[in-house]
C-alpha cells in the first residue's frame, strides 16, 4: 500500500508538471504510446506503410504534438496491431492514452484475479511496480500479460478460446517462441489449431484492409529494428533484461551474444518439454512458461515484466495450496519488486538484476516440480512397502 501510494503520487506529479502533453524531460506523456497514436493517424490518412519508415514515422509523431520536437519512438509491430492504433487515433491523444491504459489494465487485473482468486490479489497486482513502468511508457505489457495469463488459465477448460488468445499474442511475436513447445509437448491440439487459425485470420484481414505493401514495409523495417534497436543498443542496455543485452553490455560481440541467447533458449525449450510432458502441477507448468517466455527473447524491456505477474500468480497458487519450500516466498517477493530497481541497478553497476531474478525463479519452478515428483514417488513407494 505504501508503494502504491508513492507511485500514484509520482504519476500524478508527472502529469501535473507537464507542459500540455510533453513532460519536463521533453518527452510525450506515455512516451512509447506516441508511436502507436502516430501510426494510427497514418492509417486515417491512408499511409500505413509510412509507419515503418523511421523518418516519416517520426514526422507523424511530431505532428501529433503540433510540430514540437519529441524523441523518436519506432513502430515495430506486425500490421494487424494497426487495429489498436487506428482506434486510439480516432480520439484526442490524452483520451486515447487514458482509454488504452485503463482498458488494458482492467484486462490484466481481471486475468490475475482469475488465476489467484483471493481478496488481496487486486492490491498486490495493482501495486506491482511493473504496472507503473508500463503506465509511464504507455506500453502494452498489460495486454501481453492478459493474453498469456488468460490463455493459460483457460487452457484446460476452454482450449479453443485459449488458442485464440495465444494467436492474438502474435502482435508481439518474440514472447510466443516457446508457447508452441509447451503445447506440442502436452498434445494440446485444439489450442494449436485455434492459435494457427487466429494468426492466419489476422494476417488475412490485414492484407485485405491494408494491402500487401504494408507487409513488405514491415519486412523491410525488421533490419532497422534488429541492428539499431537491438544489436546496437539503441533502446539502452540497462532497459533490456535479457542474456543478449547483458552480454552486449559487458562487451561481447553480436554473434557471441546471439549464441548465448540461443543456448539459453534451447535449454528453456528442453526443460519446458520435460515439464509439460510430466505430471507436475499445472500451476508450475504455467509459471515456468510465463517466465521462460520472458527469458527466451533477446528483446525484453522492464515494462514487459508485467508478464512476470502471471508467473508469480501461478507459482503462488501452487504454494498456497500445497505449501511453500525454503526461500520460495522470498524469491516471489524479489520477483515482485525487481521491476522497480532493475533499470537503475543495471545502469549503475552493469548487473541485469531482472535477468538474474527471472533465471532464479525459473530454476526454482523446475526445482519445485522435481521435489514434488520425488515426494510423490517416495509416497507411492512407501505405500507399496507398507
Amino acid at each position: 500500500m505504501i508503494l502504491l501510494g508513492i507511485c500514484v503520487v509520482a504519476v500524478a506529479g508527472w502529469i501535473t508538471l507537464s507542459d500540455g502533453l510533453i513532460d519536463r524531460n521533453g518527452k510525450p506523456l506515455g512516451t512509447d504510446f506516441s508511436n502507436v497514436y502516430a501510426a494510427g493517424t497514418l492509417i486515417w490518412q491512408g499511409r500505413p506503410a509510412e509507419a515503418y519508415e523511421p523518418a516519416r514515422q517520426h514526422a507523424a509523431e511530431q505532428a501529433v504534438f503540433d510540430g514540437r520536437e519529441v524523441p523518436f519512438y519506432g513502430w515495430h509491430y506486425p500490421p494487424f496491431f494497426f487495429a489498436v492504433a487506428v482506434l486510439v487515433a480516432g480520439l484526442p491523444y490524452a483520451w486515447g492514452l487514458a482509454i488504452w491504459l485503463v482498458a488494458s489494465f482492467a484486462a490484466y487485473l481481471a486475468t490475475i484475479r482469475a488465476i489467484l482468486p483471493r481478496t488481496e490479489t487486486a492490491l498486490i497486482a495493482t501495486a506491482f511496480p511493473a504496472v507503473f513502468i508500463n503506465i509511464g511508457h504507455g506500453q502494452n505489457g498489460f495486454l501481453t500479460a492478459a493474453l498469456l495469463g488468460g490463455a493459460l488459465q483457460l487452457l484446460d477448460r476452454r482450449p479453443w478460446l485459449a488458442g485464440v488468445l495465444i494467436g492474438c499474442l502474435a502482435y508481439k511475436p518474440q514472447f510466443g517462441v516457446l508457447i508452441p513447445v509447451a503445447l506440442l509437448a502436452s498434445g494440446r491440439w485444439g489450442s494449436i489449431v485455434a492459435a494457427t487459425a487466429t494468426v492466419t485470420a489476422l494476417v488475412a484481414i490485414s492484407f485485405a484492409s491494408l494491402g500487401g505493401g504494408v507487409w513488405q514495409a514491415f519486412a523491410d523495417s525488421m533490419n532497422f529494428t534488429q541492428t539499431v534497436v537491438l544489436e546496437q543498443g539503441g533502446t539502452g542496455w540497462e532497459k533490456i533484461q535479457s542474456v543478449f543485452s547483458a552480454a552486449r553490455m559487458w562487451g561481447a560481440g553480436v554473434q557471441s551474444a546471439y549464441a548465448m541467447q540461443l543456448t539459453l533458449a534451447l535449454m528453456l525449450a528442453a526443460s519446458l518439454t520435460w515439464l509439460w510432458r510430466s505430471d507436475a502441477a499445472f500451476e508450475l507448468k504455467a509459471s515456468a512458461l510465463a517466465t521462460a517466455s520472458l527469458l527466451a527473447t533477446p528483446y525484453v524491456l522492464d515494462y514487459d515484466l508485467v508478464v512476470l505477474a502471471v508467473a508469480i500468480a501461478f507459482f503462488a497458487r501452487d504454494g498456497l495450496r500445497s505449501g511453500f519450500r525454503s526461500f520460495e516466498i522470498s524469491l516471489l517477493a524479489a520477483a515482485w519488486i525487481v521491476p522497480l530497481v532493475s533499470r537503475g541497478i543495471a545502469g549503475v553497476t552493469g548487473i541485469p538484476l531482472g535477468l538474474v531474478v527471472l533465471l532464479t525463479l525459473y530454476v526454482f519452478t523446475l526445482r519445485r516440480a522435481l521435489l514434488d515428483r520425488a515426494g510423490s514417488a517416495f509416497g507411492v513407494h512407501g505405500i507399496a512397502q507398507a
